[in-house]
């Protein structure tokens, strides 16, 4: 079934749609105060290839229902994966100077402008999830449920209590300690895993889905969460970009040990849509594209 459909293409067509509505919902850049503005647009439209937003789309259409519904749903998760980069590269925490090949928001912006830039996108974020969700027709009660769910998986609990724990396993490391495989996979659970589970579940639940599809979504979420952070570190390790005091899994467990997790992890999320037949098909391409990907 994979062979026949055009990833690429279906990708480009999702990242029109989410972009078209993303640059409807940020603020002008000559609206004051300008510098914000600038920054936020700026860190959105800098060439990301909007997963998350599409799995959102793609679950939801998986389940049989209206992608345009949960298009204010994939939009707000795409402010709040660019406002965690935002804050993941500024000097306090990981001091990244580029990001997709361009210079990173505070080496454009400053330090404050870039700080308060993540902070002006996550915020924006549930003001989508609250407004835009009900002018295209979800249910109250849905809207609700996607907001708490998103803000639960972003959190303490999920994408920020990652990154707290990633920030003391990087002072660990400073100090010669070993990590546990455990340490560093709850770490990528929270910290990456989180935000691309409730991207499906999400966009599950405003299609309409059954429990029991809502179960087979989340597993499936659940081990491409996997895939993509092993991948993710076994690209730093093959190209010698993973930096000394950082986890990654690829350096505890080896490139061959760690690729064959990976792949484990695509063959175990495949699996779990064998009820959704070719309705996800999208999601099947994602997940073996996930092993294929490149920087």
């Amino acid at each position: 079934m994979g062979e026949t459909f055009d990833l690429a293409e279906h990708m480009a067509k999702r990242t029109a749609l989410v972009d078209k509505m993303l640059d409807e919902l940020l603020p002008k850049e000559s609206e004051p105060p300008e510098a914000l503005h600038k920054a936020m647009r700026y860190a959105v439209f800098s060439g990301g290839k909007r997963l998350r937003p599409t799995l959102v789309l793609d679950a939801c259409e998986a389940v049989g229902g209206d992608v345009m519904k949960a298009l204010p749903a994939a939009c707000a998760i795409e402010l709040i994966h660019t406002y965690s980069l935002v804050h993941d590269d500024l000097p306090c925490i990981d001091n990244d100077d580029v990001r997709r090949g361009m210079p990173t928001c505070h080496k454009v912006f400053g330090e404050a402008i870039a700080l308060l830039c993540g902070d002006a996108l996550l915020t924006l974020a549930f003001e989508v999830l609250s407004k835009e969700q009900m002018k295209v027709g979800v249910a109250t009660d849905v809207v609700i449920e996607t907001i708490g769910m998103i803000a639960e998986a972003v959190g303490h609990l999920g994408m920020v209590g990652g990154q707290v724990m990633d920030v003391e396993a990087q002072s660990m490391l400073t100090r010669d300690m070993h990590l546990s495989e455990e340490l560093i996979r709850e770490i990528h659970k929270r910290k990456t895993g989180a935000l691309i589970t409730v991207a499906v579940e999400v966009g599950a639940m405003i299609g309409g889905a059954s429990v029991e599809q809502r179960k087979a979504l989340r597993a499936y979420a659940h081990e491409l969460g996997i895939a993509f952070q092993i991948t993710d570190d076994l690209l730093d390790a093959e190209g010698n970009h993973a930096k000394k005091g950082e986890p990654n899994i690829a350096t505890v467990l080896g490139i061959e040990r760690s690729r064959q997790l990976a792949t484990e992890a695509v063959e175990r999320a495949i699996e779990n849509l064998a009820c959704f037949g070719e309705r996800a098909l999208p999601l099947r391409a994602i997940a073996k594209f996930v092993l294929l990907r490149k920087r």
